[in-house]
């Protein structure tokens, strides 16, 4: 919270302290609706096996904008892992620290990462430690790219 809104809520409950047989409201639990669809128990290795191909489909379908290659055959993708609980955690880069869409792009991977069956949760992690090289892409994307 920021400051406005905590003095903001002093005053009210300053203000509201001052009314004769005042009670403040308990807050009130929230329910929380998973709508994911996946299951809650682990992964079987096969769900495994399809969750892996999923995942790599949706990284495919998320490109640097100025460059003509996707983020997984950029070598982008550092490292992706499911946890029992179903969370997707990817580690990921960029070319460059000052690139244009270093706030957009962890959004756009999240995004379609989370669409894949049997997620129930995508965190999408950024480092520069190691820092990308060309070194990383894969020969498709030295081809599409020619640098072969």
């Amino acid at each position: 919270m920021d400051d406005m809104t905590d003095r903001q809520k002093q005053a009210e409950n300053l203000a509201n302290s001052q009314i004769p047989g005042y009670q403040p409201e308990e807050p009130k639990a929230r329910d929380v609706i998973d709508l994911s669809g996946a299951p809650v128990e682990p992964p079987t290795e096969e769900e495994l096996e399809r969750i892996t191909q999923d995942v790599i489909m949706q990284l495919k379908s998320v490109y640097d904008p100025e460059i003509p290659v996707d983020i997984y055959e950029l070598g982008l993708i550092y490292k992706v892992e499911l946890e029992d609980d179903r969370t997707l955690k990817v580690d990921m880069t960029l070319t460059a620290p000052g690139c244009p869409v270093a706030g957009e792009m962890p959004l756009w991977v999240q995004d379609a990462c989370a669409v894949v069956a049997g997620v129930r949760r995508v965190e999408v992690n950024m480092t520069f430690d190691p820092p990308w090289t060309m070194d990383r892409m894969s020969e498709e994307a030295r081809l599409e790219l020619n640098m072969l």
